[in-house]
């Protein structure tokens, strides 16, 4: 199989979808790859890399989209890039889909193989391709927030960790997840506050066990929200809910308890944003600041750590990609219901059910 890999083109995005050992564990298998020229700079890997593992490098992503059987990357394909793929080309990125009708609607019409990293399963009822960027943007969370309460970026002057004599900052994390825990792990590390807040109690109890009276776990209701956002100087959002749209946890009229200053990092704003008056921001311009809070809603915030995040990701999704490109993705789908899981559009059709809720599409699965 012919396996394209073309430069990211979201706004400072510079992760790249293989790495040349990537190419090289490909070519070992037989298969070729075609890289566009340049799309590894910004992660440290010039096309002399690519060719000396064994890739073709093509001047510009039209020829990988003219010719390449599978399209591998990293973010939701741009408009343009939607209108490139040809009919029965296998996509493989990150999707995003149910904010995002646009996306879908170009998707179904360039009757595409759109599968998802987000929504891959594994044995243990996890997403193994989303988690590496969960583990960066959770951990990232803290450090954006901490930068967005600086008062010269609109925050309210706090450090999170405090000084002798001055109490460190207090810090909610929405959700328990992998976002959740790896800021609340980073927070506590800088010596903040820090609640999270979920509603499952048998993951508040691990949390606690594993993490003590260090960590605050408080189960999610609205009234115990409303109070821990109250007191907050940082909030970060981590809710997901596979596929599907994050739901509201903050809505406008709860911004008014907010202090003046404070801070929200709304990690889940890939599915829309857990908090009503997120929407996505760049990393050229990552906050807003609506009733006095700030807001940091980038959508692709492992993008800003790219060379960790490409290597994270491509770890996680090569064995992935080597089963498509080895089997082809109806032998794959029938020897793995978890790489199945991912597939989120088939030649026209939705048939991921989270999405098709979020769309107003009818679901229509592929056949086993």
């Amino acid at each position: 199989m012919l396996i394209g890999v073309t430069k990211e083109i979201k706004n400072h995005e510079y992760r790249v979808g293989l790495t040349p050992d990537g190419v090289a564990e490909l070519k070992r298998h037989g298969h070729g790859v075609l890289v566009q020229s340049q799309a590894g700079i910004g992660v440290g890997f010039g096309d002399e890399h690519y060719l000396a593992a064994g890739a073709t490098i093509a001047s510009d992503a039209q020829r990988v989209f003219a010719e390449a059987a599978m399209i591998v990357k990293v973010k939701e394909p741009q408009p343009q890039e939607c209108r490139s793929l040809r009919p029965g080309q296998v996509l493989f990125t990150y999707l995003h889909l149910a904010p995002d009708p646009e996306q879908a609607r170009l998707l179904l019409d360039s009757d595409c193989v759109a599968i998802a990293y987000e929504t891959v399963t594994d044995d243990r009822g996890g997403l193994p391709l989303l988690a590496p960027m969960s583990e960066v943007a959770g951990r990232m969370a803290v450090q954006a927030g901490a930068h967005a309460l600086e008062k010269a970026q609109g925050g309210a002057g706090v450090l999170l960790p405090g000084v002798p004599g001055v109490p460190p900052a207090r810090v909610v994390v929405l959700g328990g997840g992998v976002v959740g825990i790896n800021a609340a792990r980073i927070a506590m590390g800088m010596g903040a506050q820090v609640c999270i807040v979920d509603i499952s109690l048998a993951r508040l109890k691990e949390l606690d066990a594993q993490y003590g009276p260090r960590l605050i776990t408080l189960f999610s209701s609205h009234a115990n929200i409303c109070e821990a956002i109250g007191d907050a100087d940082l909030v970060i959002g981590g809710v997901l809910i596979p596929g599907a749209a994050a739901p509201k946890l903050i809505t406008r009229d709860m911004l008014k308890l907010m202090k003046p200053g404070s801070v929200i990092v709304d990690v889940a704003i890939d599915q829309g944003g857990c908090v009503e008056t997120s929407h996505a921001t760049t990393h050229e311009n990552p906050t807003y600041v609506v009733d006095g809070v700030v807001h940091y809603c980038v959508a692709n915030m492992p993008g800003g750590v790219a060379r960790t995040s490409t290597l994270a990701l491509t770890n996680a999704t090569l064995p992935f990609v080597l089963q498509l490109a080895n089997k082809g993705y109806r032998a794959a789908f029938a020897e793995s219901r978890h790489l199945r899981n991912g597939l989120n559009i088939h030649r026209g059709k939705v048939t991921c059910e989270a999405v098709a809720r979020a769309l107003g599409y009818p679901c229509e699965p592929l056949a086993a």
